[in-house]
């Protein structure tokens, strides 16, 4: 009798979450936190999901240095500090001090300064090794043993096929031994002296590692206030998005945010057009080059599926199948386009970019059921969130259609009207405390009453022009009751939003869907709370943001594990998660951005505030942004009172 063959375990994916991770994509380096590659694991120095390098292993004076510290200086590089006792003093001090700087480019920099009282000789040894294995087969565990190496003029060449990786060192060292991937020095050192040897890592032996050439679209804006955490999450989110950015093969003048690091260093439709939309505080480049190569990638023609952007699937927890990234990423394309009008995307940009929104606006029309809502996948599940992307693409898919020229707003308009009719009476589940909106309504139309993260987006309206904030798919009171069910501790961790309800079956703190806190979700509850007035939620969720970013050395992971705050505790990392991710990232950017409340309408020559009345963080002061192309600026006191410090000539202040 035949048995069933068990289906495939999917890899599980190696941990990195105490990993020092340096990114300047293309290129990255990964390394533990006392920085020697042992060859083991994910560690390395790679090059478009390449690993030119995996094993880098220091040796001074016939000992392993002691790692002291580990720490990061920049989203590009970070520096591993050791000691060395050589016994040339008495006593148990170290005279020796290591410095390494690596560079996500695969340059890295060991300093040796001596501490001694007199003159030392110091054998130096660096064993070098690497697999020229790819990201995805390392992740997946079968990555290869390490291949031979070759001397090559001042360091070693690795080389299977086509592909080949080179280590240069300076100063070229005094021996080679190719057969075990040994460099070796013999430095002197007088007391207080020191001696640096640099080495190279990259494809070839003259020419260094490409990286940061992507033209950054993004303004060099600062925060400033009185929480000084505030400064630091600010310019770390911008600098982590920085180094996120990728050429589009096709045009290499347009640039776009990769998902993440290690994992996702690639294009991924939906994420890279929400980062691209938080960003738009740093200027209008970002949004206008993920829109052209979302619009290359669009289904021409007039057959099934046209309009569509194609994305691939997403893991959705335990309780509904996996979306589709491409349904998400289509119906964000013309919101994203609306809001960057708005913010000063130019008129000529938008022009260019309009058909590729009617036709996203054209898909949809046509996907829609005959119910009113979208299925995702279609036959499957209507989601919460995708009703909410739907009627945001309607409303300001409306909106710069009309202040564009072209017909059609008004139909859009309607059809946002029945959906919100359809939404309100047939997603929310009516309860004795007050109802809470379903997270989908399973094809035969019976509501799944899951409390998730993701209704988070019912919050995120959108802007439309004049300053104004779109309607949402909820009436006031039902607003009201959803600002308290995540303001409650079962959504509210105190470390940022809950994934899913802490009170729901299967809830796992640990679950990128049914617990995790995930900070993208966590940014926009907290805007879309500000934005509608809920002052104590809205801060809640800010104060649990910035908290968890000041644990996190304020880079914050995708998503991370948050049982509920009490004294002493901490948000703990999540094995598995990006980090930098590209919402995660920007979610710095778009929470404080939120408190000053900024609603542009550039094409009016009219910029509004309205700031977060509490100011929660005290005084704030974000300078350096953009609005109609220009620098704009903004101040929040500590009454909660918004005033414009810099802008552009053009603009007025409305209402």
């Amino acid at each position: 009798m035949a048995h069933p063959v068990p289906p495939a375990r999917r890899p599980e994916l190696p941990p990195v979450h105490g990993a020092v991770i340096c990114l300047a994509a293309p290129c990255l380096a990964i390394s533990p936190e006392h920085g020697q590659l042992t060859g083991r694991g994910i560690d390395g120095v790679y090059r478009a999901g390449l690993r030119l390098l995996s094993r880098c292993v220091l040796r001074v004076g016939g000992r392993d240095p002691v790692a002291v510290q580990g720490r990061s200086l920049g989203a590009d590089r970070a520096a591993f500090t050791a000691t060395v006792r050589t016994g040339a003093e008495a006593g148990p001090d170290p005279d020796i001090g290591v410095e390494r700087v690596r560079h996500a480019d695969g340059t890295e920099r060991i300093t040796l300064r001596s501490y001694a009282s007199r003159p030392v000789r110091l054998p130096v040894e660096l064993t070098l090794g690497t697999d020229l294995a790819d990201l995805a087969v390392i992740a997946a565990g079968r990555a290869g043993p390490e291949l031979p190496a070759a001397v090559h003029a001042a360091g070693l060449r690795w080389s299977t096929g086509d592909t080949q990786a080179v280590v240069t060192a300076e100063p070229a060292p005094d021996d080679a031994l190719a057969s075990t991937g040994l460099l070796r020095w013999q430095l002197e050192l007088g007391p207080g002296e020191a001696r640096t040897i640099e080495l190279r890592t990259g494809r070839d032996r003259t020419t260094r590692a490409s990286a940061g050439q992507v033209a950054n679209p993004l303004a060099d804006a600062r925060a400033e206030g009185d929480d000084p955490r505030a400064e630091a999450w600010f310019r770390t989110s911008v600098e982590d998005l920085g180094a996120l950015l990728l050429r589009d093969p096709e045009q290499p003048g347009d640039a776009f945010a990769a998902a993440g690091a290690p994992w996702r260093l690639g294009l991924a439709p939906a994420e890279s057009l929400w980062a691209a939309r938080m960003a738009l505080p740093l200027g209008t480049g970002l949004a206008a080059a993920t829109l052209r190569v979302l619009a290359r990638s669009q289904v021409d023609g007039r057959g099934p599926g046209a309009g569509m952007i194609p994305g691939p699937l997403r893991g959705a927890g335990p309780q509904l199948p996996p979306g589709c990234t491409g349904t998400e990423a289509t119906l964000a394309f013309p919101a994203v386009l609306a809001e960057a009008r708005l913010w000063g995307l130019p008129e000529d940009e938008v022009a260019r970019l309009l058909p590729a929104a009617e036709a996203c606006l054209e898909w949809l029309r046509e996907a829609l059921g005959e119910d009113g809502f979208l299925a995702d996948p279609d036959p499957g599940p209507r989601r919460c969130e995708t009703q909410t992307h739907v009627h945001r693409a309607a409303l300001l898919g409306a909106d710069l259609l009309d202040g564009c020229g072209r017909p059609g707003a008004e139909e859009w308009r309607e059809r946002a009207a029945r959906l919100r009719q359809r939404f309100r009476a047939e997603f929310w589940i009516d309860g004795p405390d007050g109802g809470r909106p379903a997270a989908a309504l399973h094809p035969d139309g019976r509501p799944l009453p899951r409390l998730t993260g993701a209704v988070a987006h019912l919050l995120d309206t959108g802007l439309l022009s004049g300053g104004r904030t779109a309607p949402g798919l909820l009436d006031r009171t039902r607003t009201e009751q959803l600002a308290r069910l995540l303001g409650a501790p079962a959504m509210d961790s105190g470390w940022g939003l809950r994934s899913m309800s802490s009170r729901e079956p299967g809830h796992n703190p640990f679950g990128h869907r049914s617990g995790a806190v995930r900070v993208h979700e966590s940014a926009i509850a907290l805007s879309g709370l500000a934005q509608a007035g809920f002052e104590k939620e809205a801060a809640g969720l800010l104060r649990g943001l910035l908290d968890a970013a000041e644990t996190f050395g304020y880079r914050l992971p995708e998503m991370y594990a948050a049982g509920q705050r009490t004294t002493g505790s901490a948000p703990l990392p999540h094995p598995a998660a990006c980090r930098p991710a590209a919402v995660a990232a920007v979610a710095g950017v778009h929470a404080l951005v939120a408190l000053a409340g900024i609603r542009p309408d550039a094409p009016a020559g009219t910029v509004a505030l309205h700031p977060l009345p509490g100011a929660p963080l005290g005084s704030l002061r974000l300078s350096g942004l953009r609005v109609s192309e220009q620098p704009f600026g903004v101040r929040v006191s500590r009454l909660g009172l918004g005033m414009v410090e810099e802008a552009a000539d053009v603009l007025q202040l409305g209402g």
